[in-house]
């Protein structure tokens, strides 16, 4: 990768994709906010559903957190706890493994089901199966990273990341890296930018206020008959 294409693509381009990324949901949300939701295709057929979409949020659910404790987190703050590099490799490799089949095993039931099943795919719009397509390249590029590279990302993609955070980009951090990451981290920047677009952004909505609202009493009304 020639100078020039490295600096776009680990500088400019992230931060093209973190601002469509951020801008992209506030403009959703005020200009089409009675489609912000998941768009559920369960009503449709409920039954081929149920075991690709748990797998398939819990490989997404793992793959955050395992990025966001792997990549935002230093390893100076992991050896504060006695844990240092071989075994956080050691944890990310093994946790990369499962979140990274669950999320193949779960996307390609989703894409097969929307294929298979006649009311559902008329009902899947484009931007269905693009997000479906992309999510298969970003998690297929990851699980294939995880099983035949092993390369370390703890001293270079991992602090590169950092750095986009921190707003004092390195490109230099990820020049020894290899192709299949650099392919999945710029595949990931274009998912992010396309996100605000799909039915991902109900992810904001999650009813994470229901782990601690109040009770809802039900009380029997006066001369009703039942609970």
């Amino acid at each position: 990768m020639s100078g020039f294409m490295h600096i776009l693509g680990f500088i400019v381009f992230p931060y093209i994709a973190l601002t469509i990324f951020v801008l992209g949901h506030a403009w959703r949300y005020v200009t089409d906010w009675k489609r912000w939701n998941a768009a559920s295709s369960q009503f449709l057929h409920k039954d081929s559903l149920k075991g690709g979409i748990t797998i398939f949020h819990w490989g997404a659910l793992l793959t955050l957190l395992g990025h966001a404790g792997g990549m935002l987190i230093p390893q100076r703050i992991y050896d504060v706890f006695g844990v240092n590099a071989a075994a956080h490799n050691f944890m990310a490799h093994w946790a990369g493994l499962v979140a990274g089949v669950l999320m193949i095993v779960g996307v390609i039931w989703l894409l097969v089901r929307r294929t298979r099943q006649d009311r559902i795919s008329a009902n899947t719009t484009i931007h269905d199966w693009v997000l479906l397509v992309m999510l298969l390249i970003v998690s297929g590029l990851g699980l294939y990273n995880v099983v035949f590279t092993h390369y370390d990302v703890l001293y270079s993609v991992a602090p590169w990341i950092r750095s986009i955070v921190v707003l004092a980009p390195n490109p230099a951090l990820m020049a020894p890296v290899p192709v299949s990451y650099k392919l999945h981290i710029l595949s990931a920047f274009v998912l992010l930018a396309y996100s605000p677009f799909t039915r991902l952004v109900h992810i904001w909505s999650a009813p994470v206020t229901y782990l601690y609202r109040s009770y809802v009493i039900f009380r029997k009304l006066p001369g009703t008959k039942g609970a």
